[in-house]
């Protein structure tokens, strides 16, 4: 799950620090806790860990990644008769409930699968990190960097050295692992893997990889309806048209033209005729013309933007929905995904490896977050428009999957699907009866959405199976399951009520603790999903927790948190507080968060906590149309894994999976990867 209004260039830089008057004040509560103990550090050494005697290069591996798919849902399912590929695959060789990472998000849960390593090893600690130096958050998968020289002629800027797309999740790999010891991989759109690393392994990248314009999806909307009053959409664009004489002139926005002085973002115009007696369209870009009835998709349409007049250009891709035509316009435009046969941003490895996909299979949705839940949270599109949304980037995500398997020989295949993760986050309303948001007319209609899509899901698993021979290994595995997600509550609205955060006066009208925190005598925020963080003293810029009073304020709030109850509702809010040092290896502890939220079921941190906002209601009902989340405790949400092999471990988690893999092929698994195989000979 991501929050669609990241945007750091909106956050302002930390206001200069006040004096420091009041600071022994609010470490009076410290004082009084004496000599508490912290918790003794867990040890994080791989246990059981062991050479294999000889490496099997032959061996054929397949890994199939379902986000999010809950074991009680499966469990339930399989005992109807539901999903009889996962009821095949379990009396094969076994079924677990697979222990997620702390916090159980999608980044961190597969980072740790792919690298062996909890976060403090791989750096990835929620979908929103921040910057110790500004306390400014950041998208936590990749970084863009503009090239750090150029030469200015006119009102163009020639760069004189590369830019850089950075993958910020630390770690080999074990995919590089194995292609290190001669074994072919084949990674398509996993997680946390954008950009991909070229090491002789095929990688699509997934989750992190952008649309065109950097971000993670931005639509277009094109309408000549009156405009609504403090609408507020993220995530996207509602552009308003006019319609004379039944043509309407609008523009493709596509990325910043770093070319040119003031990187201006580029656009491309295009026509809309619209005919509202016969409820069509027709639509002229470029050198194309796409006619559209009302309810129709057009396929993928090539858009050009132009960097310097026919000399550089950046191709995209983008569909076109035609919502209605009378009595206005309504027209959907997808985000511009980055064009596969020729990528503006390395979304493959090797760097040509899209362009043969493309030529095998036709275009397809390159951005890693290609389902439009922003378009539907908005109600841009409706709910069935998004399920059909939905099922074409589903529909290109198993073709590609049904090639892979047909090509695949030898080695490692490892391919992933995010339809069941962002099925259940939107549509847990329309089955669960106590949910805030729960229609019983819409419940009706789809309430089977996410059990139709277990059964696609159990249909992919049967498409493994037959991919298998006596030589394969097949492992099924989820991330993390799913819980409800009924009501939301604020971090920061609780440490700013309880004097850890300072500073806020005004909340509930946009106040974020950016420019408006007390920095000088603040302890504690939140930013991110999960993550909690103490003010640093020789880590924050205006820090003011020492290191002999952290160990303190940790025993506290770990105290107080547990303890705090939904005012409206008396529910225990939070089930556990994690410190990072008792978890994480230390290898990133600059950046990792100093507390991680283990929310109890039913809860999750809001939306503008999670930017670092301070709302006045510290509890709220979720009434958004995401209604099921698991970015609560991990206990809560387990994932799944099935295999065609007897399974050894009662308890597995992600990092054994790991060791598992490289075992499967008897190669030497590195120092730095915990976990021990957990498949019988």
């Amino acid at each position: 799950m991501t929050d669609d209004r990241v945007d750091a260039r909106r956050v302002t830089s930390p206001p200069e620090a006040p004096a420091d008057s009041g600071k022994r004040e609010t470490l009076k509560k410290l004082a009084a806790l004496g000599a508490l103990a912290l918790t003794d550090v867990a040890a994080l050494s791989s246990c059981g860990r062991r050479v294999a005697p000889s490496l099997n290069r032959e061996r054929r591996v397949i890994v199939l990644g379902l986000d999010g798919l809950d074991p009680h849902g499966v469990e339930r399912l399989m005992s109807k008769g539901k999903l009889p590929n996962m009821r095949r695959l379990m009396q094969l060789g076994g079924f677990r409930r697979l222990a997620s990472s702390i916090p159980p998000q999608s980044p961190v849960a597969w980072a740790t699968f792919i690298t062996g390593r909890d976060p403090g090893g791989h750096g990835l600690y929620d979908f929103i990190q921040r910057d110790p130096k500004t306390y400014i958050p950041y998208l936590s998968i990749a970084r863009t960097e503009a090239p750090e020289k150029s030469l200015s002629i006119g009102q163009w800027r020639v760069p004189l050295s590369a830019g850089k797309v950075e993958l910020l999740r630390r770690g080999r790999a074990f995919w590089d692992v194995l292609a290190e010891q001669g074994v072919p991989a084949s990674a398509y759109r996993v997680p946390a893997n954008f950009p991909p690393q070229d090491s002789g392994v095929k990688q699509l990248a997934g989750l992190g990889a952008p649309d065109l314009r950097g971000t993670y999806g931005e639509f277009s909307f094109y309408t000549d309806a009156p405009p609504k009053p403090g609408r507020d959409i993220s995530g996207g664009a509602i552009c308003q048209v006019q319609v004379l004489k039944g043509r309407a002139r609008a523009q493709l926005m596509g990325p910043d033209n770093t070319l040119r002085e003031g990187e201006p973002q580029s656009a491309v115009d295009f026509d809309i005729l619209v005919d509202r007696d016969h409820k069509l369209v027709k639509i002229v870009l470029q050198d194309e013309e796409v006619l559209l009835r009302e309810g129709e998709w057009s396929d993928w349409t090539t858009v050009r933007f132009e960097m310097i007049p026919h000399l550089r250009h950046v191709s995209g891709i983008c569909r076109f929905y035609l919502k209605a035509v009378r009595p206005y316009l309504k027209l959907y435009v997808t985000p511009i995904n980055v064009d596969p046969r020729d990528p503006a941003l390395p979304i493959s490895a090797p760097s040509d490896f899209s362009a043969k996909l493309a030529r095998k299979l036709g275009l397809f949705y390159t951005q890693g977050f290609p389902h439009d839940v922003k378009a539907l949270r908005h109600e841009i599109l409706d709910d069935e428009e998004y399920l059909q949304q939905s099922d074409i980037a589903f529909g290109e995500e198993k073709r590609m999957y049904e090639m892979a398997l047909d090509e695949f020989e030898r080695g490692l295949l490892f391919y992933y699907f995010a339809t069941s993760d962002r099925t259940q986050h939107m549509f847990w309303r329309t089955m669960d009866r106590r949910h805030p948001a729960y229609d019983r007319r819409l419940a009706k209609k789809l309430g089977p959405v996410i059990e139709e899509c277990y059964r696609a899901s159990d249909d992919l698993v049967g498409q493994a199976m037959e991919a298998c021979d006596g030589d394969t290994t097949l492992i099924v595995l989820s991330d993390h399951g799913f819980a409800p997600y009924y009501r939301s509550f604020n971090l920061n609205t609780w440490l700013a009520q309880n004097e850890y955060l300072l500073g806020i006066d005004r909340w509930g009208s946009g106040a974020d603790i950016f420019g408006n925190a007390d920095w000088q005598n603040t302890l504690a925020y939140g930013l991110g999903f999960n993550s909690l963080y103490f003010n640093m003293q020789g880590r924050e810029p205006y820090g003011m927790v020492g290191r002999q009073e952290r160990p303190l304020l940790a025993a506290q709030l770990a105290e107080e948190l547990t303890q705090v109850r939904d005012p409206e509702t008396g529910d225990r809010v939070i089930d556990h507080v994690y410190l990072a040092e008792e978890i994480y290896s230390p290898d990133q502890a600059e950046h990792a968060p100093d507390m991680i939220i283990g929310y109890a079921s039913g809860y999750r941190c809001s939306d503008d906590s999670v930017l670092g906002e301070v709302s006045e209601k510290l509890t709220e009902d979720n009434l958004d149309k995401w209604s099921g989340d698991h970015c609560i405790d991990r206990s809560r949400v387990p994932g799944i894994l099935l295999t065609n092999r007897r399974i050894a471990a009662d308890a597995p988690a992600l990092t054994d999976l790991t060791a598992t893999v490289l075992e499967e092929f008897g190669a030497e698994r590195p120092d730095e990867m915990a976990g021990r195989p957990i498949l019988s000979p």
